[in-house]
């Protein structure tokens, strides 16, 4: 029966790291139960089994290279090749965190949901504790809730890869205007949430300006590309300070409102005034500033703009484009 490859791996690091010698193949196929196992299920052992040892082999030990284990290649004075990871070459510094520091670090490792994210933050709890770091499981207590960061869009773990990569990325992006997505060619800087929703910061290519996107409106499958960035990444990305300025929360004015009785809550939260009409609506006044017409749109029958006249004018205009679509 075959044996699992995260097995397979450990026991071949444990080997690595506990010989006070180099090892040669022959000595860790000897070893290592997979291995035999292997050789000995190829064609009934023989050259193949030789071939599959030697695949499997040479695949294991760059996987181990590659997840950090540095493994010295030697050899001796007969001329064979022999393995060995040296304890002191495969040792972490020393880390010095403080009890707050390591605190962070433990809940933030526990915020991401994401199967991908998760392993990662996994093995950066394992790495700390293996380096002496006193991260508790459960600081807060049995039951107690946990930070979560709820993620539900498809296009969240790429894109977070991508402004981590420095890579350019194409998507569909439908506008609240829109009757159809259109492609975008962007250079992301940073992700942020804001009331319940992702955005994206980043250069807009096709537009040569900064631009924000929210996740949720971004359709099919994001792409990346091969491409350098032509836009300076800033010091500091202000996603919220921009989404907030394009919702409408950077007020210009006042505009006045109807809101069907019931709805509309997130826009009474915002009210300045309320005012029940006796008809089934009630009059708001709510800050004005621009993209506010985006925001009211979603709420469809429910409002309907009283004053300025621009913003009733805006909000037609996107509703009719709505409807064509």
């Amino acid at each position: 029966m075959a044996i699992a490859k995260a097995e397979r791996l450990m026991s071949l690091a444990l080997c690595l790291l506990g010989a006070r010698r180099p090892l040669t193949k022959a000595e860790l196929r000897g070893s290592i139960e997979a291995y035999i196992l292997a050789g000995g299920e190829a064609a009934g052992g023989g050259a193949a089994g030789d071939d599959a040892f030697n695949r499997m082999f040479e695949r294991d030990k760059d996987d181990l290279r590659e997840l950090g284990l540095i493994i010295d290649t030697v050899e001796g004075l007969d001329g064979e090749i022999g393995y060995l990871a040296r304890r002191d070459s495969n040792r972490l510094p020393p880390i010095t965190l403080d009890v707050e520091e390591a605190a962070a670090l433990g809940l933030a490792a526990k915020v991401w949901q994401q199967a991908r994210l998760a392993g990662a933050a996994s093995g950066a709890l394992q790495k700390l504790r293996a380096a002496g770091m006193p991260l508790a499981e459960d600081p807060v207590g049995a039951g107690a809730l946990e930070t979560r960061i709820p993620v539900h869009e498809a296009a969240f773990e790429p894109l977070m890869l991508a402004a981590r990569d420095r890579r350019v990325v194409v998507f569909d992006y439908r506008k609240a205007n829109a009757a159809r997505p259109e492609q975008r060619q962007v250079e992301p800087w940073a992700l942020e949430c804001w009331r319940g929703h992702w955005y994206l910061a980043g250069y807009d290519r096709d537009r040569g300006a900064e631009r924000v996107f929210r996740l949720s409106r971004i359709t099919g499958r994001v792409r990346s590309r091969a491409l350098a960035f032509t836009a300076p990444v800033p010091d500091h990305v202000t996603v919220r300070s921009t989404v907030e300025a394009w919702a409408g929360e950077t007020a210009t004015g006042t505009a006045r409102i109807k809101v069907r009785a019931g709805h509309g809550y997130p826009l009474r939260a915002r009210a300045t005034a309320t005012r029940e009409l006796g008809d089934g609506w009630d009059e708001l006044e709510i800050p004005y500033g621009h993209g506010l017409d985006a925001w009211l749109v979603e709420f469809g029958p429910d409002v309907i703009v009283l004053e300025p006249a621009e913003l009733r004018s805006d909000v037609i205009d996107r509703l009719r484009a709505v409807a064509k679509g």
